[in-house]
């Protein structure tokens, strides 16, 4: 599923990342560390490689 705003593809990178080993789970916040336990390494890959172009900073609420 592709990211529908801004934060939500800076958040699955992040998570990724400390999926990776990259960064230390501890640094993690919000949003970011739910992602990184509830979604597998394929999921946020897809979800970071998101292009950012025309999308808003912050998906409306539903």
């Amino acid at each position: 599923m592709p990211a529908k705003s801004k934060a939500q593809q800076k958040a699955a990178g992040a998570a990724l990342a400390a999926k990776r080993g990259d960064i230390g789970k501890g640094e993690l916040k919000g949003a970011s560390k739910s992602m990184e336990t509830s979604m597998s390494e394929a999921e946020l890959r897809k979800m970071a490689s998101t292009h950012r172009k025309g999308k808003p900073e912050h998906a409306a609420k539903s």
